[in-house]
């Protein structure tokens, strides 16, 4: 297994291993002006870096405030998608493949509680998806050379429209087909609005606290990178570890938090692990309400623009050239968030009762009606 070279993380090692070749030296960010500018006119997305966004006191005080509301929630959650991959792989030789990075911190969890709950070793690493792009083959030819024969599940921590699922498929896809992989596709996350996952602990929109943060509840670790000016043929794809940020670093604060609600949570976990059914159906609902909303509300219909969901919606306003957000009402405490940030950086919220999820992020382009 290749370790050096690798992203630092304030994780502790047990937890996760980044599959990430490390840029912090020379890789520097881009203004959201350059970066939305380069994405519009043909670049792609991983390419370049945001600013990391240092959140306002009131906005940290409310990420604080929403943990230990939903903590109990969350491990309840853990515990569901961790018994029902347990379930579906129909083995205990599983290694986790968290999506980097906002599945890395629910890989984490994952592994923990099947550690402190049901006494497996499931060993974790993170590695790097992009849109367009696809998985990081190396990084999976990595972890299948070190573990030739275990059941491989990927995890991330929530959908939006789908994107990131039909790229896994098409990675797992090729990777059977030209190598003979045994991949399987089912990717597990915490909560699946999309009703694009087969593996989830919930199809609720709600508020994942980690969305609310970025580095800082991450590891340390930044979006990933896949620029051939800073990344060559036989690396990982890159990312940068942001060690100016420790003191502020919430990463273990988040996974600790909920891991000590697993045994309090445990007992209806295990009644409900085995009275629901282990995987459900894709439908794609939330694909469905993404396309109605851009032809009502863009010139040239590009669902790249539209971020449903809450933790999508929070990552416009965090990192993108927001246009507006619609919510479907302003009252429910997972949105919270998402109308303080919008006040902070003056962008329009539009109520729209009916609509499937419970915000919806829609970006700047030129091609607003």
């Amino acid at each position: 297994m290749i370790t050096t070279g690798l992203v630092k993380t304030s994780y502790p090692k047990e937890d996760i291993t980044f599959l990430l070749k490390d840029v912090s030296e020379e890789f520097v960010e881009s203004t959201l002006e350059e970066r939305e500018k380069a994405v519009q006119t043909g670049a792609h997305y991983a390419e370049r870096l945001p600013m990391e966004y240092r959140p306002s006191d009131e906005y940290t005080d409310l990420y604080h405030e929403t943990v230990v509301k939903t903590k109990k929630q969350l491990a309840y959650l853990v515990g569901l998608v961790t018994r029902r991959i347990f379930m579906n792989a129909g083995t205990d030789d599983v290694v986790l493949v968290s999506l980097a990075r906002a599945g890395s911190p629910i890989g984490i969890l994952i592994r923990r509680y099947a550690q402190q709950m049901m006494g497996m070793d499931w060993p974790h690493y993170s590695v790097s998806i992009l849109r367009d792009k696809g998985i990081d083959e190396k990084a999976i030819n990595t972890i299948r050379a070190a573990h030739p024969n275990s059941r491989i599940q990927f995890v991330d921590g929530w959908t939006g429209k789908g994107a990131i699922q039909k790229e896994l498929t098409k990675s797992v896809n090729r990777l059977n087909e030209e190598k003979d992989m045994k991949l399987h596709d089912d990717m597990a996350v915490l909560a699946d609005p999309g009703a694009c996952a087969v593996l989830f602990g919930t199809r609720e929109d709600f508020l994942i606290p980690s969305a609310c943060l970025n580095a800082t509840v991450s590891g340390l670790v930044s979006r990933t990178i896949l620029n051939e000016l800073y990344i060559g043929e036989d690396d990982f794809h890159g990312a940068k570890f942001y060690g100016e940020l420790l003191g502020e670093d919430l990463s273990n604060d988040f996974v600790d938090q909920i891991t000590e609600c697993f045994a309090e949570t445990r007992g209806q976990v295990e009644t409900d692990a085995v009275s629901s059914p282990v995987t459900a159906e894709r439908t794609w609902q939330g694909m469905k309400e993404v396309e109605a909303i851009g032809q009502e509300m863009y010139s040239e219909t590009d669902y790249h623009l539209i971020k449903p969901g809450v933790g999508e919606t929070t990552r416009v306003l965090l990192r993108r050239s927001p246009w507006k957000v619609l919510v479907n009402s302003l009252d429910n405490p997972d949105v919270h968030h998402i109308l303080m940030l919008a006040k902070e950086k003056e962008v329009p919220v539009e109520v729209v009762p009916d609509l499937f999820y419970r915000a919806i992020g829609l970006i700047r382009s030129g091609k607003e009606i």
